[in-house]
C-alpha cells in the first residue's frame, strides 16, 4: 500500500507541475441544455469559427477549450441534432476562464436538415474508435420487435452479433455476452434483461446519453473483456413540470419529472400488461411473464454543497417473475436493485471531479418444481466507490486521474446434469487506480495513453495487474483520418452459461473461483474514417482480439470434487465497414461485417454460437415533414453453428433398488450429438419497416408509431428441438404499435 500511496502522491504532483500561467490567453467553458426543460444536450458541438477550432460536450454537457488568445472577442456557433442552431458573442479575459450556459430550442423544421449541421465533425483530433454514439431520437425511428429497446438496437450496428429474433443478448466482435459491461450513471448492472433475455431491462425514456465501445475502451472502464455500454440517465425538467405516459402491446409506461427547490427530479415505471404478444416470440406457447422497472433521480444544485457542486441521488429496481400453471415447469424469478450518490464538482480553474457511491443487487432463482430443471439461486451484492479528476492545461492536453474500490459477494447454490451439488460463493474486494494523459495540443493529431493499476483485486490473480491502453487518431488530409488501439482488458467475475443449451435461459453470476488464473484480453484495432462532401460518410475499422483463461461452464462435471468452470482461450478477428449517406430529409445507411470467432476448451477447438461469417445491414430513414417520419432496415447473416444431432440410442433407466421395474418398460431415446457446433443453419434476412407521426391537442402531446417486423415473413429456424428434431422458427409477420401522450 506504500506503493500505491506513492503513486497518487506522485500523480497529483505531475498534475499541479503541468498547470502553466500563459499570459495573453484564457480559457473557454460551458455547459449546453434543452432551452425546455433544462437537461443536458450531450455530444453536441461547439465551434469558434475565427479560430476554425471547437470541441464537443461530455454527457453531462460540459465543454472546455482552452488556450484562447484573450482580449478579443469571438463567435461561438452551436448545433446540436433536432435543435436551432445557436452564434453566441463571446469575450475571452487574460488568465480567466469564462463560463457559459447555453440554451438551445428543440427545432420545427425537418430532423435531418438539422442533423447534417448537428454532426459536422468539430474535433478532429477526437479519439474515439469503436465508439458509437446514438440519441433515443434515432433509437425511435428504428422499426420495433415490441417497443424501442436499447439492447435490440444495438444488433444493427456492425460488430455485433444476436443468436436470434427471440434474445436481446448481444455479442461483440467474437466476446460472449458476460464480457460486455451495462452501466447504468455509471453503476453495472449485471442481468440488464426482462422475461428471459428477450428484452432490454432500461426503458430508453429514462436515458439521456448513450455510449457504445465496441472495444479499446479507455482506462476509465474495466472489469470486462469485450465491450462497454455507458448510459446516463435524465435529470428531469427544471422548469416545468410534465408527464408522458404511453402504451404497447407489452407494457404501459409512466413518467414524470420537474423541478424542486435548487433542481428537479425524474420518476419512471414500466409494467407488462398482457404477455399474448410474446407467443410470438416462444413459438406460439404460452409464456406467463410478469415483470415492472422503476427507476428515479434527484439534483440538487445550491450553495450548501458549495460552489459549482451538484449532488445527485438515483435508482433504479426491476422484477421478473415467470409462474407457470403446470408444477411439471420451473418457475423464474429475478431482481435487480441499484442505488447511487453522485458529487459532481467544477473548480474555478479548468478541471471537474465526481465523487460515486454506488450499490448494486442481484438475486435469481429457479425453481424447478416437479420437472426435470436443476434447481439454482444466485444473488451478486456489488458495493462500489469511485473518484475521478479531469485536468485541461493551457495547451488542450488533458489529464484524468481515478481512484476506485468496491466489494463483491457472489453466492451460487445449484446441481450439475451430473447430479452433483455445488455451493459457489465467494467475497472479493478491489482497489485500485487508473490514470490516463490525452495528448490533443495539434488539430491533426489526437493520443489517449493510460493504464489500469489494480493494487488488489477481487481475486489473488488479479492483485497488481496493470491493463494498459493507447488510442490514436491522425488525420493525413482534411476529410481522410486514421485511427487506432491497443490494450490490455481483465475480468474477474463471470456467469455459468452451458454452452450446449439451445438457448440460455438463466445465466448466474459468480466470482472467479482461485484456480483460476486471471481472464484477460488483448485488443488490437485500426480504422478509416473518409469525410466526403455532400453528407457522405465512409468508415472502416479491423480489429484482431484473443482471449486468455476464459472462465467456461464445465457441463462434463459429475463428482463434487470436479471444478465447476475451466479455463479458455478465444480468438477472433475481423473487418466492418460502414457507408452513411445524409442529405435533407434522407438519411441511408449500409453496413457489412466480415468476422471470425474460434473458443478452444480442453483442446477442442469450435465456433462459438453467436459465431456468424458475414452480416450485412441496409437502412434507410425519410422524414416527410409535419412530423411524420418513416424507416426501413433489411438485415442478412450467414447462418450461426449448431451441434447437430445424429442419432438416438435407447437408454436403460433404473429406479430405485426397491421397487419394482421391468427391464422392457426401463429404456428412453436418448440423443447422441455431433461435434461441438460443427455445423451451420441456414442463412437469415428480415425486412422491418416503422411510421410515426406527432401531433398536438391543446396541451397534449401524442405520437403514434406502427412497426412490422419481418415484412415478407421469412421462415427464419431458430433451432432444432433435440428430443424430436422438430424446426423451431424465429419471429414470423410481426406488426406492433405504441400510443405516447405527454403533458
Amino acid at each position: 500500500m506504500n506503493n500505491f500511496r506513492f503513486i497518487i502522491v506522485g500523480f497529483f504532483i505531475l498534475i499541479l507541475s503541468l498547470k502553466t500561467t500563459g499570459q495573453g490567453f484564457g480559457t473557454l467553458r460551458g455547459v449546453v441544455v434543452d432551452s425546455t426543460s433544462g437537461e443536458a444536450l450531450a455530444f453536441c458541438n461547439v465551434f469558434l469559427a475565427e479560430l476554425n477550432t471547437g470541441a464537443s460536450t461530455d454527457n453531462r454537457g460540459y465543454f472546455l477549450i482552452g488556450s484562447l488568445p484573450a482580449r478579443r472577442g469571438y463567435s461561438l456557433q452551436v448545433s446540436y441534432m433536432g435543435y436551432t442552431s445557436r452564434t453566441i458573442k463571446v469575450n475571452i479575459s487574460d488568465n480567466k476562464i469564462t463560463h457559459l450556459q447555453i440554451k438551445l430550442n428543440p427545432s420545427t423544421i425537418q430532423l435531418q436538415t438539422v442533423e447534417k449541421i448537428g454532426e459536422r465533425k468539430i474535433e478532429q483530433n477526437a479519439t474515439d474508435i469503436s465508439i458509437e454514439r446514438i440519441t433515443i431520437k434515432e433509437l425511435e425511428t428504428l422499426p420495433k420487435g415490441v417497443e424501442v429497446d436499447i439492447f435490440r438496437s444495438l444488433q444493427y450496428l456492425p460488430g455485433v452479433r444476436s443468436t436470434g429474433d427471440v434474445s436481446a443478448r448481444y455479442y461483440v466482435r467474437g466476446g460472449s455476452s458476460n464480457q460486455n459491461l451495462v452501466l447504468l450513471n455509471g453503476v453495472t448492472v449485471y442481468n440488464p434483461f426482462h422475461a428471459l433475455g428477450m428484452f432490454s431491462v432500461i426503458d430508453p425514456e429514462i436515458i439521456n446519453s448513450f455510449e457504445f465501445y465496441k472495444g479499446g475502451f479507455p482506462a476509465e472502464f474495466g472489469d470486462r473483456l469485450s465491450s462497454v455500454l455507458n448510459l446516463v440517465s435524465k435529470n428531469g425538467n427544471k422548469y416545468n413540470y410534465s408527464a408522458k405516459a404511453s402504451t404497447s402491446l407489452l407494457t404501459g409506461k409512466l413518467l414524470v419529472e420537474g423541478p424542486i427547490p435548487s433542481g428537479s427530479f425524474i420518476v419512471s415505471g414500466r409494467k407488462s400488461y398482457s404477455t399474448e404478444i410474446l407467443k410470438k416470440f416462444l413459438n406460439d406457447k404460452n409464456a406467463p411473464f410478469d415483470f415492472y422497472d422503476l427507476s428515479f433521480k434527484v439534483n440538487l444544485q445550491t450553495a450548501d454543497f458549495g460552489e459549482g457542486a451538484t449532488l445527485t441521488l438515483h435508482g433504479f429496481l426491476s422484477n421478473d417473475k415467470l409462474v407457470n400453471d403446470n408444477p411439471q415447469k420451473e418457475d423464474f424469478r429475478w431482481t435487480n436493485n441499484l442505488f447511487g450518490l453522485q458529487w459532481f464538482q467544477v473548480y474555478d480553474g479548468p478541471f471537474f471531479s465526481e465523487l460515486n457511491l454506488a450499490i448494486s443487487n442481484f438475486e435469481g432463482e429457479v425453481i424447478p418444481n416437479f420437472s426435470n430443471s436443476r434447481p439454482r439461486e444466485n444473488t451478486v451484492q456489488d458495493v462500489s466507490l469511485d473518484f475521478d479528476f479531469n485536468y485541461m492545461l493551457d495547451t488542450k492536453d488533458e489529464i484524468k486521474v481515478g481512484l476506485f474500490a468496491n466489494g463483491i459477494n457472489s453466492s451460487l447454490k445449484q446441481t450439475s446434469g451430473g447430479g452433483a451439488s455445488s455451493d459457489i460463493s465467494d467475497f472479493g474486494t478491489k482497489m485500485g487506480m487508473y490514470a490516463k494523459y490525452r495528448f490533443l495540443r495539434y488539430d491533426n493529431f489526437g493520443l489517449d495513453i493510460g493504464s489500469r493499476l489494480n493494487v488488489v483485486g477481487i481475486t489473488k490473480a488479479g492483485n497488481f495487474t496493470f491493463e494498459p491502453r493507447i488510442t490514436f487518431t491522425y488525420n493525413i488530409l482534411p476529410f481522410v483520418t486514421l485511427k487506432g488501439a491497443w490494450g490490455l482488458f481483465n475480468q474477474e467475475v463471470t456467469t455459468l452459461t452451458n454452452e450446449n443449451e439451445v438457448i440460455s435461459l438463466y445465466e448466474p453470476w459468480v466470482i472467479n473461483p482461485e484456480y483460476m488464473k486471471l481472464s484477460r484480453a488483448t485488443h488490437y484495432t485500426a480504422g478509416i474514417d473518409i469525410d466526403f462532401a455532400d453528407g457522405l460518410v465512409l468508415k472502416f475499422e479491423t480489429y484482431y482480439n484473443i482471449m486468455h483463461n476464459i472462465a467456461t461452464y464445465n457441463d462434463s462435471k459429475k463428482y463434487p470434487e470436479d471444478p465447476d468452470l475451466i479455463p479458455a482461450t478465444g480468438e477472433s478477428y475481423g473487418g466492418e465497414t460502414m457507408i452513411r449517406y445524409k442529405s435533407g430529409p434522407v438519411n441511408i445507411t449500409a453496413s457489412y461485417a466480415l468476422a471470425y470467432a474460434y473458443k478452444e476448451t480442453e483442446d477442442w477447438l469450435y465456433y462459438p454460437k453467436y459465431d456468424s461469417r458475414n452480416t450485412l445491414n441496409l437502412s434507410l430513414e425519410y422524414d416527410f415533414g409535419n412530423e411524420w417520419r418513416a424507416s426501413a432496415v433489411w438485415f442478412y447473416s450467414t447462418g450461426l453453428p449448431f451441434t447437430p444431432l445424429i442419432g438416438y440410442y435407447d437408454k436403460m433407466q433404473i429406479g430405485s433398488y426397491y421397487e419394482q421395474w421391468y427391464i422392457y418398460d426401463s429404456y428412453s431415446p436418448y440423443s447422441i450429438l455431433g461435434d461441438k457446433n460443427i455445423s451451420r443453419l441456414p442463412d437469415y434476412h428480415r425486412l422491418d419497416i416503422n411510421l410515426s407521426k406527432k401531433f398536438n391537442i391543446g396541451p397534449l402531446s401524442l405520437s403514434f408509431d406502427l412497426s412490422i417486423v419481418n415484412v415478407y415473413d421469412r421462415k427464419n429456424i431458430f433451432y432444432y428441438k433435440r428430443d424430436t428434431g422438430e424446426r423451431v422458427n424465429m419471429l414470423p409477420f410481426l406488426p406492433t404499435g405504441t400510443i405516447k401522450v405527454e403533458i
